[in-house]
């Protein structure tokens, strides 16, 4: 099993423009995510996939390898399935030269995990406990994404993706609604009753679930929420989860920037007085 992290990014944001190149307290946002997901234990290729010069420019100064993905690209499952063959060859550590396995043999061993270019508070830990999970599967799974337990603050904010289980951990939906809705109840006393998921922005695909996402049309549910993992659903794939302690905050309004410069700030002046 081969794995490659894919970090999808542009800078053509319509809820904050330019977000991927916005300061966090000295670099920007696309920075901080690429050396989050230096920090992974797990042996893994890094790659960012990307239309812009800029964020290209800024991840070659730090060594990163970089993917030219098309502009017109719509989401960030897009733009790394775009380039799939490319990133398998990464995942094997080679160029352009023919792999000694057949196409189904190298699709189904080749891993792609695709973080966000929006998470620059992105735990390590997370990635290698996708990594883990899908070696402790041996192929059993095709799709994961990790899911934490929501505070009560945050159950009703359409900010934050909220994703309903079975019992078994497999995703049934994601929304931005709180789910599930709880008949002859007040929504304050909802948390009281149940546990509410919420989603980290995190995917691991076999690689050939992206080598086909191409011909899976866009879905309603997915333009209607905005989610694009609502689009696999929609066609029959199973999305499993696997639960991990905390959320990774996205950053997709001048809100959530302030409060990740804010968390930043923190442990810069933490770690000068220790």
């Amino acid at each position: 099993m081969k794995f490659v992290l894919a970090i999808p990014a542009r800078l053509e944001s319509k809820r904050l423009p330019n977000k991927a190149i916005l300061d966090i307290e000295g670099k920007p946002m696309i920075q901080r995510v690429l050396e989050r997901c230096q920090e992974t234990s797990e042996e893994i290729s890094l790659v960012l996939c990307t239309d812009n010069e800029k964020l290209a420019k800024v991840a070659k100064e730090i060594n990163i390898n970089v993917l030219q993905t098309s502009k017109e690209c719509n989401s960030g499952t897009d733009r790394i399935a775009s380039v799939i063959n490319k990133l398998i060859f990464m995942a094997w550590g080679k160029k352009n030269e023919k792999l000694d396995l057949d196409e189904r043999s190298l699709l189904e061993q080749t891993y792609i995990i695709n973080v966000q270019g929006d998470q620059p508070l992105i735990d390590p830990e997370i990635i290698d406990k996708m990594i883990r999970e899908f070696k402790k599967k041996n192929n059993d799974y095709k799709i994961i994404t990790p899911v934490y337990k929501l505070s009560y603050e945050n159950i009703h904010n359409p900010s934050v993706v909220k994703t309903l289980l079975t019992h078994d951990g497999r995703a049934i939906y994601f929304s931005r609604a709180a789910i599930p809705f709880i008949r002859d109840v007040s929504p304050d006393n909802w948390h009281k009753l149940t546990n509410y998921w919420g989603h980290v922005g995190i995917y691991g695909f076999r690689a050939d679930i992206l080598k086909n996402w191409p011909n899976l049309p866009s879905s309603q549910l997915e333009n209607l929420e905005k989610l694009e993992q609502l689009r696999l659903l929609d066609y029959g794939y199973t999305i499993n989860t696997f639960k991990v302690n905390k959320p990774s905050i996205s950053v997709d309004t001048i809100e959530q920037l302030e409060e990740v410069r804010k968390l930043v700030r923190e442990f810069n002046l933490q770690n000068s007085l220790t």
